[in-house]
């Protein structure tokens, strides 16, 4: 049976050195949840939601969703700066990266929402506004990232 396959394989996680191992946790990947990390990352993730809900208010929807995409710009950007913060300039604790990286800053960008958004503009029979939103919004996430990279690694 399929899950007699599961359980050998976990069981076998233990011995088997070329399994992925977790860096914030040293475990190997596919064990059971850590609890303490995901209250940490739930705890995280309260904060971030709320920072983007905030903003939400701060720049309401009118005509265009200014506020996610300022949300997910700004986040992507925060992710580079922190992933180079953590792993090359200081040796994170525990609960760093899945705290601010996945609780924080995933709480705070809203990719999903991006892509309901990108569906409301469409179906409003916005297609050009909803297509360069949709890709304009990759592009600058991306283009974000690569500049929290580079600064934080000039900043060092």
């Amino acid at each position: 049976m399929w899950s007699d396959q599961i359980v050998t394989l976990l069981t076998m996680a233990d011995r088997d050195p070329l399994l992925p191992i977790d860096p914030d946790t040293g475990d190997v990947i596919g064990h059971e949840p850590v609890w303490d990390l995901l209250l940490v990352i739930a705890a995280g993730g309260a904060l971030g939601g709320g920072a983007r809900y905030l903003l939400g208010t701060v720049i309401p929807h009118a005509s265009f969703p200014w506020s996610t995409l300022l949300a997910n710009v700004v986040g992507c950007a925060l992710i580079g700066v922190l992933m180079v913060a953590l792993l090359e300039v200081v040796r994170p604790r525990r609960y760093a990266r899945p705290f601010l990286g996945v609780g924080v800053l995933g709480g705070f960008t809203t990719f999903s929402a991006y892509t309901v958004e990108t569906h409301a503009l469409l179906a409003a029979g916005r297609g050009p506004v909803a297509l360069a939103y949709l890709f304009g919004s990759l592009a600058a996430g991306l283009l974000a990232t690569r500049i929290g990279i580079s600064a934080t690694r000039r900043l060092r």
